[in-house]
């Protein structure tokens, strides 16, 4: 690889970011632009964005990565990604969400819930969640463009995190959410053509799609013979799924299946985006859009995952050196995360190298630009108005709230270990759905759902996935020592299956259930506000 030849490619693609970014800030006006793009987006762009907000590298390096590991089972995931994340998104939330916000003239997603069901302490308490844990998130994808970068081009670790953050910075802090919306519509675009040419040079190089996936099925053998202690946990090949109601089966299933899949409704970065389009016709027509994207990337990435073991096992000695005879997981010593980089530096051709680290650098930033933007809108234009004497909008708040958000999610880039995107991912898709799935679906369905009811379930949804993360799924109460320094057990649960399965699985249904206890019990709404938020404005077609 010409790092010159690809160092000259990203200065240009960086300058194509930089003209959209000033575009967005030239058109940016006003708090409404900067927060919501003057709900004017055109469904190509929204669909784009969505997409490219949603899929990041925490997927196409973390879960391609975890594909390495477990096989074709997550391609599961990305049925439940379409399904759930853009078809009943975009059918059953987005029309309601863009509708009533407009009723209620919500900029923000803390605002939108706030507003709904009138509690400016609603709109802090769930900025500040949102301040909390989507940091997590952003370093995880941060992680992984910088592990990417490290690999691939052999730059220090530091660096490539510093340079990430930075350029993301710039676009999102001046553009806003408009600057950010152009930006993703052309990364997302970048993304789909990266993707589809690394699975098509994937299967070229395994000798096509036939061979490849006989090749893979015929590797099962391998998993007892040199992955002994995964065999024992459920693995059964990487063409089959794990072993029913195994360690890995419910990994699989209840973290990045349910968690992830599931987790996708309740994601404020992506809710926002609904109410950035004129009408729901703009909607509609982004299903199909949408819908592709998620299936060309994501699907395309766990795919070449999971055949990655395919080129590493039977790799040419003189080609591969160090890695010929081993599984994905060997040859990256360990650490999914790195799976991806390594096959794409192995296995692949200089010109599809260059393409890829150009379609990393669009997941990576697209997803960022997102994260941050929310995260500096819930310090901005939430907490600090909520918080403090000045009640106006303040565009340059925001921006320095972004700033803020940027901050430490470098240093949780920093500081967080080996192997943590896709966890960091699940958890927290898994959060988010537990905490704001239940009252975000009470909020535009629901017209008996009350304050009281709503303050319930986000407490016991977040409650319990610490309860859980802390004290039961092993996997992080191992990781934080707390259960450990308190009972002396790593968790207090130890009869099968309970330490593997993810917190969604129980935080979420808790959630439902506090819910409906709390609007039970608790003064219902004034009608005229219901009337004004499902009644004042038609759905239009």
């Amino acid at each position: 690889m010409n790092t010159w030849v690809l160092g000259t490619l990203i200065a240009v693609y960086l300058g194509i970011i930089g003209c959209l970014g000033y575009r967005g800030f030239r058109r940016t006006a006003s708090n409404k632009d900067y927060l919501l793009a003057g709900r004017s987006v055109n469904p190509f762009v929204m669909a784009m964005s969505y997409g490219a907000a949603f899929i990041s590298t925490s997927a196409l390096v973390g879960f391609g990565g975890i594909a390495g590991q477990f096989g074709m089972g997550l391609m599961w995931l990305v049925f439940m990604n379409i399904a759930i994340g853009i078809v009943v998104a975009f059918i059953f939330f987005g029309p309601r969400t863009r509708r009533i916000g407009l009723a209620l003239d919500a900029h923000t997603f803390p605002e939108f819930m706030g507003n709904r069901f009138e509690s400016n302490y609603l709109k802090v308490f769930l900025a500040a969640i949102i301040f909390l844990f989507m940091p997590l998130y952003s370093s995880v994808v941060l992680i992984g463009g910088a592990r990417f970068l490290q690999e691939v081009m052999m730059i220090d670790y530091g660096w490539a995190l510093a340079v990430f953050a930075l350029v993301v910075a710039v676009y999102v802090v001046f553009g806003g959410l408009k600057g950010v919306m152009y930006v993703d519509a052309m990364m997302g675009t970048v993304m789909i053509a990266g993707m589809l040419s690394l699975l098509v040079m994937c299967y070229w190089k395994l000798g096509g799609v036939a061979s490849a996936h006989q090749a893979l099925t015929d590797m099962a053998p391998l998993v007892a013979e040199r992955l002994p202690k995964e065999a024992a946990l459920g693995h059964q090949g990487w063409t089959a799924m794990p072993k029913f109601n195994s360690v890995w089966w419910w990994t699989l299933v209840s973290s990045l299946m349910l968690g992830v899949g599931i987790g996708a409704l309740a994601q404020p970065q992506l809710a926002v985006r609904f109410m950035t389009v004129k009408s729901t016709r703009e909607l509609n027509r982004a299903v199909v859009i949408g819908s592709v994207f998620i299936l060309c990337t994501a699907g395309a990435a766990y795919m070449v995952g999971a055949l990655s073991n395919v080129f590493f096992y039977h790799a040419d000695k003189g080609i591969a050196e160090g890695i010929s005879g081993k599984l994905a997981i060997e040859a990256a010593g360990g650490n999914p995360d790195l799976i991806i980089p390594l096959f794409i530096r192995q296995a692949l051709p200089p010109v599809i190298l260059y393409i890829f680290s150009l379609t990393l650098l669009s997941a990576a930033m697209s997803t960022l630009s997102s994260l941050f933007h929310v995260t500096g809108s819930a310090i901005g234009h939430d907490l600090f108005r909520n918080l403090s004497s000045v009640k106006r909008d303040s565009v340059l708040i925001t921006r320095l709230g972004v700033i803020f958000g940027i901050a430490v999610s470098v240093v949780l880039g920093i500081i967080l270990p080996p192997g943590i995107i896709a966890r960091g991912t699940a958890i927290f898709f898994g959060v988010c759905a537990a905490a704001f799935l239940p009252s975000y679906c009470a909020a535009i369905y629901w017209r008996g759902a009350t304050r009281f009811g709503v303050w319930l379930s986000i407490s016991v949804g977040v409650g319990v996935s610490l309860f859980g993360l802390v004290f039961l799924h092993s996997k992080e109460s191992a990781a934080l020592g707390i259960c450990r320094a308190l009972f002396g057990r790593n968790e207090l649960v130890s009869e099968f299956p309970w330490p593997y399965v993810d917190t969604l699985v129980y935080s979420l249904p808790l959630s439902f259930l506090a819910l409906v206890i709390g609007s039970w019990c608790s003064a219902k709404p004034s009608p005229a506000h219901i009337k004004n938020c499902f009644e004042s404005y038609k759905i239009d077609g």
